[in-house]
């Protein structure tokens, strides 16, 4: 017995009348648009809690000294060599365009200071909060994930031993640390490189080139840069730990977390460079 075929009419009168389909797209819309609100709104509240987790560690005294110099180690020592190799090829980059335009507008006075500027305030603290983010808060997010899959963060809290406070305090001690001490290294070596290319010009020798910094480049330059990376330093060591601990469950979330960890560091990290330009450099 085959069975009835229903009406056009019926089939229509039990799916009701479909919204047009501009209703439909700016529903789609904002239904997307509210996701992404409240997914950032709930990530901000998360790496806002774990912050003040840390310094409620590090006011309460509970750092792991040990691990603290381990994490030194990783994220300051093991990062030197790919931050100098960056900041020296930068620094001869910028060099060379400032030793030909200067000779072009007859201020090859300044070159060295305009090498010395632009590394200080903005190259340096920059390109060495990539290297670190893309090297240590990379390693962190790893470590971690694969900590949390494996559920030794649970063991860790099941012997009461909290994770922030042992995991997470001496790798942001870490960060705010070294990652200055880098952009002061990084600063250096750039203008170190960019002499190696600015005497190209033979308007400019080394007299010419260090002469030029002492009495241009101001000490709040040089401070603000360290501000820079002092905040940078908190923003790798937050974002990588973060997605470390909120790894899921399964191994190919490790690959994420750790994607997830650089993609968003070098981002805050821009917001970050921008606000802080404007605040520490206002006029």
């Amino acid at each position: 017995m085959t069975e009835p075929v229903w009406p056009a009419y019926n089939r229509r009168k039990l799916v009701g009348p479909q919204p047009p389909w501009q209703e439909q797209v700016l529903t789609g819309l904002l239904t997307t648009l509210g996701r992404q609100v409240i997914g950032f709104l709930t990530y901000f509240g998360e790496t806002t809690i774990l912050q003040f987790g840390v310094w409620r560690a590090l006011i309460g005294r509970r750092l792991e000294y040990r691990l603290s110099v381990q994490q030194l180690a990783e994220i300051g020592v093991n990062s030197l060599p790919i931050a100098v190799v960056t900041l020296l090829f930068s620094g001869m980059v910028i060099g060379y365009h400032m030793s030909v335009q200067a000779s072009k507008l007859g201020v090859s006075g300044v070159a060295g200071w305009l090498v010395a500027e632009t590394m200080c305030r903005e190259l340096g603290p920059v390109l060495v909060a990539f290297v670190v983010a893309a090297r240590a808060g990379s390693a962190m997010a790893a470590e971690l994930g694969s900590m949390k899959v494996t559920e030794q963060i649970d063991a860790l809290r099941a012997m009461a031993t909290d994770p922030v406070d042992y995991l997470v305090a001496p790798r942001y001690v870490a960060c705010l640390v070294m990652v200055p001490l880098l952009v002061l290294i990084g600063d250096t070596v750039g203008v170190t490189g960019g002499y190696l290319m600015a005497v190209i010009s033979p308007d400019i020798n080394q007299t010419v080139y260090f002469g030029s910094i002492p009495g241009n480049l101001e000490s709040w330059t040089v401070v603000a840069g360290i501000i820079k990376a002092a905040v940078f330093g908190m923003i790798i060591a937050v974002v990588g730990c973060h997605q470390g601990l909120t790894t899921r469950m399964a191994t190919e979330e490790v690959g994420r977390a750790t994607t997830r960890s650089v993609v968003y560091s070098i981002m805050l990290i821009y917001a970050a460079n921008l606000i802080l330009t404007t605040i520490l450099y206002p006029g």
